[in-house]
């Protein structure tokens, strides 16, 4: 059994102080069983506890660590920029620096602008596209989850074309009935809510790799559906790369599918271990925003340098020495392995790029309600044996995992072989 006496003691103060006693609610362990664990430090692909136990991490800050924990270029590009000031609240060259960088790598990118999440990165483009549009309505699907904001906050209604209600307490009705929520890979659904609503629906707003309920790779004819039938309605079609953007590639999935969507939004990986969110998109669209246009976006440490330099930094690295397709390829390698370690059960390892997640059934689901929830059970048993193996998961049987350019090949072959013999004998 794990030593987790000072992860305990630390719990126990934390819940007199902090609400729940996390800042974030999965970090509770709920899903998983136990006691969160506090940890101290991250090098490499390796993070340590308060207890000082060490775990090969495949949780990675869920998910802006491509680089792994604590990166030599990182560090010093933070250094560096923290030894000159930490915030200003004024323009300066780093926000110039790293917007050029997305511009070179996502050319469906004309105009950006950062801010400080990816929550709040896909608030401000749904109220851009609401403004440019002059309508009210945004459709998003289940099992796609785009931050905490009070519009999205919504789950679907008796029919498929209905108005959304409010998933969450404190989310009024009225907000909530401008969202459409529709399933995934379901045409039909699509074109009723158009039927219905289509001269009052602003945008379309998809993960098109959806990584928050599961890994759901979707169709690329299926998001070519949603191009077109946006564009038919006068509609504006959002991808919310907030996860899967900097992660499957250089220019995200609007790269891997061949799509270009009229705005994307980003987190994560583009701040590169600090706090960063951006949204952009077509120039006329983004000409919209304040002081250019009439729709009102702005923020304290929007762009501030550190963020700004950890970002910038990232991003160089990756597009030096072909990191992406390297990455990729050794995510593949891995998954692969683990799949034939547990190819006589019904149970499955599915990645795209550097993500990957575990699922408990013999057919990989692209839907939510595809998802067998029996599942959840068997996670939490494998989270545990994992941990107590040194593996560090996501403490949630819906999360996805990430590898980074620290996971060594060897690491990640034993860390295969062991989840192999932990999910043989669930």
């Amino acid at each position: 059994m794990l030593n987790l006496e000072k992860s305990k003691n630390l719990y126990k103060r934390a819940l007199e102080c902090i609400s729940g006693g996390v800042n974030s609610p999965v970090r509770a362990f709920r899903a998983v069983g136990g006691t969160p664990i506090y940890i101290e430090r991250g090098a490499g692909s390796h993070i340590t506890d308060v207890d000082g136990n060490q775990y090969i991490d495949f949780c990675c800050s869920w998910g802006p660590l491509i680089l792994g924990h604590a990166h030599p270029v990182v560090v010093e590009a933070v250094y560096e920029a923290a030894a000159n000031g930490t915030s200003f609240g004024t323009v300066h060259e780093k926000e110039v620096l790293l917007a050029e960088k997305i511009k070179s790598l996502c050319p469906h990118i004309e105009k950006i602008r950062f801010v400080s999440s990816g929550t709040e990165a896909v608030m401000s483009a749904v109220r851009l596209v609401r403004g440019y549009t002059g309508r009210d309505k945004i459709i998003k699907f289940t099992g796609c989850y785009h931050g905490h904001s009070d519009y999205l906050l919504a789950s679907a209604g008796s029919g498929l074309a209905t108005l959304g209600i409010p998933s969450s307490a404190g989310v009024p009705k009225d907000f909530a009935r401008h969202t459409l929520v529709l399933p995934l890979d379901d045409e039909s659904a699509v074109e009723s809510a158009f039927e219905k609503h289509g001269d009052d629906i602003a945008a379309i707003l998809i993960e098109p790799i959806p990584a928050n309920n599961g890994l759901l790779i979707q169709r690329k004819e299926y998001l070519e559906f949603l191009r077109r039938i946006t564009e038919k309605h006068g509609s504006l079609l959002i991808f919310d790369e907030v996860i899967s953007g900097f992660r499957v590639g250089a220019g995200g999935a609007s790269e891997y599918y061949g799509i270009t969507p009229d705005l994307c939004t980003y987190g994560k990986v583009v701040g590169g271990g600090l706090p960063v969110g951006a949204f952009g998109g077509r120039g006329d669209i983004m000409k919209m925003l304040a002081p250019e246009g009439t729709v009102y976006q702005a923020g304290t440490l929007s762009g501030n340098p550190l963020a700004m330099a950890c970002g910038l930094a990232t991003l160089e690295y990756l597009d030096s020495n072909s990191y992406w397709r390297k990455l990729n390829e050794k995510t593949s390698k891995f998954t692969d392995t683990i799949n034939k370690n547990i190819k006589d059960r019904p149970i499955n390892v599915a990645s795209i790029g550097s993500l990957f997640w575990i699922y408990f059934q013999s057919n990989q689901p692209i839907a939510a309600e595809q998802i067998d929830s029996g599942g959840s059970e068997k996670y939490k048993e494998l989270f545990n044996k994992a941990l107590e193996a040194g593996i560090y998961l996501a403490p949630s049987a819906y999360e996805v995992g990430f590898v980074s350019t620290a996971h060594a090949n060897k690491e990640l072959n034993e860390a295969a072989e062991k989840l192999g013999s932990i999910i043989r004998s669930l």
